[in-house]
């Protein structure tokens, strides 16, 4: 005998179960938000404090000049460079506790099982999370360089972005340079939003899904530096970080950033898939 499935209940609509706006009210009130909006925007104070104690850094290096170098030129250098020193960690956390935290301490709180009984389909409330997580480490990104701008632009005055090769682009020009920067950046970091979303699918312990993240990512960046490794970096995601570089030239190249993008969404899609396929099958009542 062939089971007939039950019929949905007069107005159900899979598609309108947890919307994007109710799931994003509930992180944006979470204190762990905070803590990291007043992070990101407290960096950029930090590091005007480092300069105004520590001096001009201009002139430091052994005859090479690098971005480091230049972060007093003006609002443009100073944002390039808390981006600089952001990139490789700091701005990796936010990502990996958006993503990774938001399964994974639904499951701890016991309240999963409380949404799927709702009901929200599995995949439904999975693509909820997952769009909400990268849409809070978008807006992370974009804070850090905003307020950069702005602190470096009050302190250093606004004029040219000053390249470490040589040159100068203007400050209309130097804007949108940096918007590409931060663009590849987001790109660059969805292998470690999917990483950590993946493991917060899979476990119910938020900080093992968000430390999970963190660690394997710093593990790719340290096999990055192993040179013996020859060509085999290439697939690495950590070998491609810093290939937003290319974006502050005097002549913009694209070929380091196309890879690396593409490397990092290759990553980023099989992770997504394993997530959405384990979770589906997932007993999250035990």
């Amino acid at each position: 005998m062939t089971a007939t499935p039950m019929a949905r209940a007069a107005g159900y609509r899979p598609r309108r179960t947890l919307p994007l706006r109710v799931e994003a009210r509930r992180q944006l009130r979470r204190r762990r938000t905070l803590v990291i909006a007043a992070i990101l925007t407290a960096l950029p104070f930090v590091l005007v404090a480092a300069f105004a104690i520590g001096g001009d850094p201009a002139g430091r290096g052994n005859g090479r000049i690098t971005l480091m170098d230049t972060a007093t030129a003006s609002g443009g250098n100073f944002a390039a460079t808390a981006l600089f020193v952001s990139a490789g960690f700091l701005l990796v956390v936010p990502v990996a506790l958006f993503c990774g935290d938001t399964v994974a301490s639904e499951a701890s709180w016991a309240s999963l099982r409380y949404l799927l009984a709702a009901p929200v389909p599995r995949a439904r409330l999975l693509l909820s999370k997952l769009t909400v997580g990268l849409l809070f480490s978008a807006a992370a990104m974009l804070l850090l360089p905003l307020v950069a701008l702005g602190v470096g632009s009050a302190a250093y005055g606004w004029g040219p972005l000053q390249l470490p090769t040589g040159g100068a682009l203007s400050a209309g020009e130097a804007v949108p340079r940096l918007a590409v920067v931060v663009g590849y950046i987001f790109v660059s970091q969805l292998v470690t939003a999917a990483l950590a979303f993946w493991l917060s699918t899979v476990t119910d312990a938020p900080l093992g899904a968000v430390g999970g993240a963190v660690g394997l990512t710093i593990v790719g960046n340290v096999l990055d530096q192993v040179t013996a490794l020859g060509t085999w970096r290439n697939v690495l995601p950590a070998h491609w970080q810093y290939s937003w570089a290319d974006a502050l030239q005097p002549r913009m190249e694209w070929s380091g950033m196309i890879q690396g993008s593409a490397v990092s969404v290759a990553y980023a899609l099989v992770l997504c898939a394993l997530a959405f396929r384990g979770f589906a099958r997932k007993d999250v009542v035990s």
